[in-house]
């Protein structure tokens, strides 16, 4: 019996029912992403231990440039503004809105030289990912045992100054997609005062337009980046830690809340042209 025609069938039906029900398009799109994740997590992890050998922050161009891949099979585009304020020669703490799984597209497309993350321990142990975030330099802690954090952080400070590397947070601390940002942690506010490196904030817009996991929304679509002017920390103590995250997190909310409005119906851009 010739199996092509129902094959052939069943791959339309199936093709048919991700273009018309939403749900079934969301499942497979996010199945695609994390399946995407494992994939290149191990090609990487390969590649990164031909060229290095072992765990360096050099690595995370590699990483980069895979992860950056991923917006082509999504149909997504970003458009960012003040990249250049990234690539200042010297250590500094980077904070950004923490969004979605997403989120690691968006870190990569503008992540710059010798920076790495923090990020919770727990993502250690997801296999190739682990790996390939442990082969990049990512410092991981954990959020159960706050002595082990705060013993990671100081270590972290000591070796952002002596090895110049910039360190990549997440301030809120946990996924929100409540159209708005959370309060910040203080982690981040401590490093950066610890160590007397100044602060970039980086504002994603909110992706609620073309990725909402209540909705079941997953299409292509344009993510807004603005880099954020530098907020020194030389001479401010740990006294000050209030005043500087009140100070990033209102200039953070602002800039996301404007660039997160839907775009004017005639199509006309806000602003000036991107970067």
């Amino acid at each position: 019996m010739e199996l092509w025609p129902w094959l052939t069938a069943a791959l339309l039906g199936l093709l048919l029912l991700l273009r018309l029900h939403r749900a079934a398009n969301f499942y497979a799109k996010l199945a695609l992403y994390c399946a995407l994740c494992l994939a290149v997590s191990a090609l990487a992890s390969l590649v990164c231990l031909l060229r290095h050998g072992g765990r360096t922050v050099e690595n995370m161009s590699i990483i980069s440039w895979f992860v950056r891949t991923f917006k082509y099979a999504y149909g997504l585009r970003f458009e960012v503004r003040g990249r250049p304020k990234l690539d200042v020669d010297q250590p500094c703490v980077i904070i950004s809105n923490h969004q979605s799984i997403l989120d690691m597209m968006g870190l990569m497309e503008v992540l710059p030289r010798r920076c790495v993350q923090v990020a919770k321990r727990e993502l250690l142990f997801l296999g190739p990912v682990g790996l390939v975030m442990y082969l990049g330099g990512v410092f991981f802690i954990s959020r159960q045992q706050s002595s082990t954090a705060i013993s990671v952080m100081a270590d972290l400070s000591e070796r952002m100054v002596r090895e110049n590397l910039k360190v990549w947070i997440y301030p809120e601390g946990t996924r929100n997609t409540n159209g708005d940002l959370l309060p910040f942690k203080k982690g981040a506010f401590h490093l950066a005062i610890q160590a007397q490196v100044p602060i970039i904030p980086v504002v994603y817009s909110s992706f609620a337009s073309f990725y909402n996991i209540d909705t079941k929304l997953f299409t292509s679509g344009i993510i807004r980046v603005e880099v954020l002017d530098a907020v020194p920390t030389h001479g401010l103590t740990v006294a000050d830690v209030p005043r500087l995250m009140d100070t990033c997190h209102q200039a953070m909310r602002s800039t996301f809340l404007r660039m997160s409005k839907p775009a004017p119906e005639n199509g006309v851009a806000e602003g000036p042209a991107a970067q």
